[in-house]
């Protein structure tokens, strides 16, 4: 009796394997937190490239399916691939601009994919063979270029989710008139997720977007606004097809800007594995590190050859896991085996495709404000009493909202800088990394950091890891 009592103790709370039933409750729920957030990449890029309904039903059940692959291999790992911890993958949201223009760039449609599907492979690969030289880099990404980075996505994705308000006809054009209609709808689908997430607790309001979604979804519908006839039309189950739309096509500059986008994702995959390294009291290290980036890349190949998008940790089932305290990554591989079930039911997909532009555009505003606000609670992190820091951080968000803004400012440089120059998010991360370079590294060894810097630092590159966690709650 005794020995069966210290073996269960030497089980670390992230390798325990929970009684089925809870397997399956808990891996649910991790489903429904992550379902509105994992459908809405391949919405957005179809939206945007102009596809028919039935491309986007694929494009939804690919994407369940392979965000079911690679959490699976993330959770519970094959050899030096995967970080077995319960984090839960999906469709980066850096990657959403730079995708549709590398798609809108080739014309959009079927040949938009094949040019996307082509980078994102190539992509997936390069990642997986940085991934042990890029562990050894973190020290060079604190706060101050993290921080930057995130708040530079939620800021520029915040034009993506008003055109879909606003039920706009592309993400480059101003929508004139506005229809009134269209604004109720996306504002009543955002204030109906800020109900839930106010006077819902616990389970219910960890699936405010959702239940936000299904609600508007609903109401459209009462209302004649939302179609669901091509359900009934949709197979019963399918298994994805390897290069469904083709044999993908391989550009340069495509490749190229989709690398920039998996070396930006490598950064919000470290930051994920180390907030959930911390909340399973779990230390984190340089091997861990390069084994969550190797499954990423991993996934992200997969992903262009099964017809979908690169793949990273994703932070609100992150927050889940501190929320409920469920740490075991077997959770995650139940919910993944629930994904790739979701994956080879069309009926679903079809039901996700029928969700109105701005029902989707009011749930979207609040995910990716969110973002930019995980972004500016990882600044107050930084040093501002250092003028460089305020350099990077204000020269970086600005360039990132130049190209926001103004979408058409790339238009006429040469197309190699096109797609890093048309994508605020490109141009804003790459700018934070490169002048934190060179603000705070090619300087005298005396002025190089101040002593909260340094903390920083060994914060973000794994050092103490848990006292750094520790720190923050308190």
């Amino acid at each position: 009796m005794n020995s069966v009592r210290t073996a269960k103790q030497d089980v670390h709370p992230v390798d325990e394997i929970l009684p089925a039933w809870q397997l399956g409750v808990y891996g649910f729920q991790h489903v429904l937190t992550f379902y509105a957030a994992a459908v809405i990449v391949p919405i957005l890029v179809a939206s945007a490239l102009g596809l028919p309904h039935d491309v986007l039903e694929h494009l939804i059940e690919a994407d369940l399916f392979t965000c079911g692959l690679a959490s699976m291999l993330q959770a519970v790992g094959i050899g030096k691939i995967g970080v077995r911890l319960p984090l839960l993958q999906g469709v980066t949201f850096v990657a959403v601009m730079p995708m549709i223009a590398i798609g809108t760039a080739a014309g959009g449609g079927i040949g938009g994919l094949q040019q996307i599907f082509g980078s994102v492979i190539i992509a997936g690969i390069f990642s997986y063979f940085l991934a042990p030289h890029f562990s050894k880099l973190i020290r060079f990404f604190p706060p101050v270029v993290t921080g930057s980075v995130i708040l530079i996505i939620g800021l520029a994705l915040l034009p993506v989710a008003a055109n879909d308000i606003v039920a706009g006809r592309g993400s480059n054009t101003m929508q004139d008139p506005v229809q009134l209609r269209n604004v109720a709808y996306g504002l009543g689908t955002l204030f109906c997720i800020l109900g839930i997430q106010k006077f819902c607790k616990g389970f219910v309001g960890t699936i405010a977007i959702l239940l936000g979604l299904v609600c508007g979804t609903l109401i459209a519908w009462i209302l004649g606004d939302a179609q669901f006839q091509d359900v009934s039309a949709a197979p019963l189950l399918t298994v994805p097809t390897p290069f469904y739309f083709g044999m993908p096509s391989f550009r340069l500059v495509p490749i190229l800007s989709m690398i920039i986008v998996m070396i930006i994702s490598m950064l919000e995959t470290t930051g994920d594995v180390f907030a959930t390294g911390a909340i399973v009291k779990k230390r984190i290290t340089e091997q861990d590190i390069a084994s969550a980036i190797r499954a990423d890349g991993i996934a992200t190949a997969i992903g262009g050859i099964l017809n979908s998008f690169p793949y990273t940790c994703f932070a609100e089932n992150v927050g889940l896991v501190r929320l409920t305290q469920i740490k075991s990554r077997w959770v995650v591989a139940a919910a993944a085996l629930i994904m790739i079930m979701l994956g080879c039911i069309p009926k679903l997909a079809a039901i996700m495709a029928c969700v109105p532009l701005p029902v989707l555009g009011g749930a979207a505003l609040s995910m990716f404000a969110t973002v930019a606000v995980v972004g500016i609670q990882t600044l107050t992190q930084v040093d501002f009493d250092n003028q460089n820091n305020m350099i990077i951080v204000g020269t970086s968000v600005g360039l990132g909202m130049m190209a926001t803004a103004q979408p058409h400012i790339a238009d006429n440089f040469p197309h190699w800088a096109q797609i890093v120059f048309g994508s605020g998010i490109t141009l804003g991360s790459v700018s934070a990394m490169a002048l934190h370079l060179v603000f705070n590294h090619f300087m005298p060894e005396t002025e190089k950091k101040s002593p909260k810097q340094l903390s920083l630092v060994s914060d973000i590159s794994g050092h103490d890891n848990l006292t750094s966690f520790n720190m923050k709650e308190k």
